[in-house]
């Protein structure tokens, strides 16, 4: 599963429940039409983590695990986290996701757009059957979600803090939905406001401090062990905390040397030889682990959100999966 899980019942009790949000998930994408059928569930047979839903079924077991609202919520997140990368595959030009062809890399742009649009909008039907409720929570997420992509494709406004912007995006993004999945778990599943709350506030943290975490990954990675190249998002000139906390140094009290390396971070990084230059430097950089202490600074923060739980094998989970965020290597 896509995050540890220690109680061997529990374990065993998600697993089957996932597999029952594969199935319903697979129908949910189908189309009448041949060429959306196709489209619409490359991404999805592609697999993936599976956070999102997982997360969605753990915080239900707070209260009824065992009700069938829970494998509605666990779709409606999964649907709108799938939908969202047809997106930013297109945006960001990226050839692989999920360790498959990206959507626009083998039907084009348009197409791509479109599908992820029918996907939104089948996530709109799913959350539909939820209440009112639901789908005001899903329609604020989604519109955090587009904010997020909005103000990293913009960048920072005239005299706005870099690195606050970055972690505003990142919670956007990235985490309001992880905070999603958990809120509708715990509530459909039944469980008390407070530890609804809770769980919710855990999502929108552990979510921030997955994504430094994923920013320490791209320079200090094993290739070999992520599968992920080292420097990618350098290569790209995505901006990354490292960068950011690199540039913010040099913009105050930062060395000549670390002019250095920002200039050439700001260059060319197309050759194998200069990115694995700049990745050399950057790991034996201070901002490295300053990056690595803010994701561990976040993780803490979400485990510290689940005080309102009561002990027992879903809080330990949660506060392990949190623990596993900080320190993860893939």
């Amino acid at each position: 599963m896509g995050f540890p899980v220690p109680d061997a019942e529990l374990a065993a009790t998600l697993a089957h429940r996932l597999g029952e949000v594969d199935l319903a998930l697979e129908a949910a994408v189908a189309q009448a039409d041949a060429l959306a059928d196709d489209v619409a569930r490359h991404l999805v047979a592609a697999g993936g983590k599976r956070f999102r839903p997982l997360l969605t079924l753990l915080c239900g077991e707070l209260g009824d695990g065992s009700r069938r609202e829970l494998i509605d919520a666990a779709i409606v997140v999964e649907l709108t986290q799938v939908a969202s990368l047809y997106h930013d595959d297109v945006m960001d030009s990226a050839p692989v996701r999920r360790g498959a062809p990206s959507v626009h890399s083998v039907w084009g742009n348009s197409v791509a757009i479109l599908v992820g649009d029918m996907l939104f909008a089948r996530a709109s039907q799913c959350v539909a059957e939820l209440g009112p409720e639901a789908v005001k929570i899903q329609s604020r997420t989604f519109e955090r979600m587009c904010l997020g992509q909005l103000h990293e494709t913009t960048g920072p406004r005239e005299g706005e803090d870099a690195v606050t912007h970055y972690l505003q995006v990142l919670s956007d993004k990235t985490a309001s939905l992880l905070a999603t999945s958990a809120r509708l778990g715990a509530m459909f599943g039944g469980a008390p406001a407070d530890q609804v709350e809770a769980v919710a506030a855990y999502g929108e943290k552990v979510g921030v401090a997955f994504q430094l975490a994923d920013d320490v990954l791209d320079i200090a990675s094993d290739g070999e062990v992520s599968g992920k190249t080292p420097g990618t998002d350098l290569r790209e000139h995505v901006p990354t905390m490292p960068a950011l906390l690199l540039r913010r140094r040099v913009g105050s009290d930062g060395t000549a040397e670390d002019a250095a390396l920002l200039a050439a971070l700001d260059g060319d990084l197309t050759s194998d030889e200069a990115l694995s230059g700049v990745v050399a430097r950057l790991r034996a950089h201070e901002v490295l682990a300053e990056t690595r202490a803010l994701a561990q600074k976040w993780a803490q923060e979400a485990a510290d959100e689940l005080a309102p739980l009561p002990e027992g094998p879903v809080k330990t989970a949660l506060m392990e999966f949190a623990t596993a965020v900080a320190s993860r290597t893939v």
